[in-house]
């Protein structure tokens, strides 16, 4: 077989080599420099940058760990924070699971742990949002555990390294079991961030820098000429296309009316404006008699399907009643701890004022 051509212990040694070279700094990295010296990554500032990472790129996160780590600077800080900081903090960064489960994990490292991560596998997975690559990350990367640390970038590495052809995503257990078979027993954590940084920097998507890579003289699928084409993917179904209303309301003394959506599904438990279902053919749901205006339209897109909003605003007098949500006082108010549909929405419903801006970046 192709796959037994390649030499995984020469591989791993250069991987190591160039590492040591050429390492990305980054704030929650504890670079080979430090880990020389004895260095030990903090695992929490590890899970935190790995859960923050998921479906978003290093240059979007870096604003947000800084943050973070500034306000909650251990696991057992961010424990005992209200629901709601973290949320305004989370902002911007989407996939709001994520942020609902990166509290439910602290608070039960804290109650089961004594506030310390633990360092085995199995442990880390029976943690709330840990799933299998979270967990080979914290266990390889701040405990040195042989775990084996497969995300986007480690899957296109191996895929090209072993000319593997197999389309994703039924290319997965494969390329899982090869990377598994490059995992060394000595520098684990360094291996993966070295398999990672390889990805992003010069095994990239498009244009792979072949002649700047550590391991060329033994990847497969530059030898076949078909690296840049690897890994091979199975043709995406098209999105579906879902719509809704929003309903923006001010009463008569500055105070918005908002909602807390439920706990399960999209947004779940964030606040925002009321809306009517999202669906093929949405049936408006006012939250209040009001003399409603349109004001426009956004369009936001999530994993699964794209959504456009018609967005309503109407101001209504003080003792107003509506069938659902709450009036939040105007001194209360932050647009920017809105998720970014959210803000969407409150932009197109104040023209004239300039679009929020994110701290940190742009949505």
């Amino acid at each position: 077989m192709a796959n037994e051509r390649v030499d995984t212990a020469a591989v791993g040694e250069a991987l190591l080599g160039w590492y040591d070279r050429s390492a990305r700094t980054m704030p929650w990295r504890t670079g080979p420099e430090a880990r020389a010296r004895g260095e030990r990554p903090d695992p929490y500032r590890v899970w935190l940058s790995e859960v923050m990472l998921q479906q978003t790129t290093v240059a979007a996160v870096n604003g947000y760990f800084n943050r973070f780590t500034a306000l909650w600077p251990s696991v057992a800080n961010l424990a005992a924070a209200r629901d709601e900081e973290v949320m305004a903090e989370w902002a911007g960064l989407g996939y709001y699971a994520r942020a609902r489960n990166l509290l439910k994990c602290a608070r039960a490292v804290v109650d089961r742990h004594e506030g310390q991560f633990p360092a085995e596998l199995e442990t880390l997975l029976a943690l709330p949002g840990i799933g299998p690559y979270t967990a080979a990350a914290v266990a390889a990367i701040a405990f040195d555990r042989p775990a084996t640390v497969v995300d986007g970038n480690v899957e296109r590495v191996v895929a090209r390294l072993f000319a593997i052809e197999t389309p994703l995503p039924k290319a997965k257990p494969e390329l899982q079991a090869l990377a598994a078979r490059l995992t060394p027993d000595k520098r684990p954590g360094d291996h993966a961030q070295a398999m990672m940084d390889l990805g992003a920097t010069i095994c990239t998507p498009r244009s792979p820098a072949c002649v700047l890579c550590p391991v060329t003289e033994r990847c497969l699928g530059r030898r076949a000429g078909i690296a840049a084409d690897l890994p091979r993917r199975l043709p995406k179904p098209e999105k579906p296309e879902r719509r809704g209303f929003a309903y923006v309301v001010c009463r008569a003394d500055g105070a918005v009316l908002l909602e807390r959506r439920a706990e399960k599904g999209l947004l779940g438990g964030m606040l925002g404006w009321p809306t009517s279902e999202w669906s093929a053919d949405p049936v408006p749901a006012p939250p209040v008699a009001a003399d409603w205006q349109t004001q426009g339209m956004v369009r936001h897109t999530f994993t699964h399907f794209h959504l456009t909003l018609t967005v309503l605003t109407a101001t209504v007098p003080q003792g107003a009643n509506p069938d659902r949500g709450f009036f939040l006082p105007s001194s209360e108010f932050d647009p920017v701890a809105l998720p970014t549909v959210m803000l969407k929405v409150h932009d197109a419903a104040s023209p004239a004022s300039a679009p929020i801006e994110r701290k940190g970046r742009r949505r």
